[in-house]
């Protein structure tokens, strides 16, 4: 289970994470990876959070599985998957940062091993905004 300091809950942060995190998509997830943000000048509206506090807290998750997924039993059933992952992985990341996970109807095919190795995949492509590998042409 993650930790409540370690959740996003609030719409506005699902928001705010969803329009200035980076995207990138592997087998059953969709990962939206918005690092601590940095102080700005030129802004006329102030960051959701200030910045000096999003350095200091621990970095977040917050999970989408729409319907599309499947029904209750299915959905539930990707949400622990993912929040188990993503509490494996939650040390690894920058204090600050908020990733926001979103299931694909494909998560509820996929048992709890590929769903780690694609969180981990779309993690990594979403840090290094990498979000689509190109296929090389002969």
């Amino acid at each position: 289970m993650l930790p409540a300091d370690a959740r996003i809950r609030r719409s506005q942060d699902f928001g705010s994470a969803l329009k200035r995190g980076r995207r990138a998509a592997r087998g059953g997830v969709v990962v939206h990876w918005a690092p601590a943000s940095a102080p700005t000048e030129d802004t006329a509206a102030p960051p959701p959070t200030p910045p000096a506090a999003d350095a200091n807290r621990t970095a977040r998750a917050g999970f989408v599985v729409s319907k599309a997924v499947g029904n209750a039993v299915a959905r539930n059933k990707v949400k622990r998957r993912l929040r188990h992952a993503v509490a494996a992985e939650l040390p690894h990341w920058p204090a600050g940062t908020d990733v926001v996970v979103r299931a694909t109807p494909r998560a509820a095919e996929r048992d709890f091993t590929q769903l780690q190795r694609d969180l981990a995949e779309a993690v990594q492509a979403a840090r290094t905004g990498r979000a689509r590998e190109r296929r090389s042409t002969p």
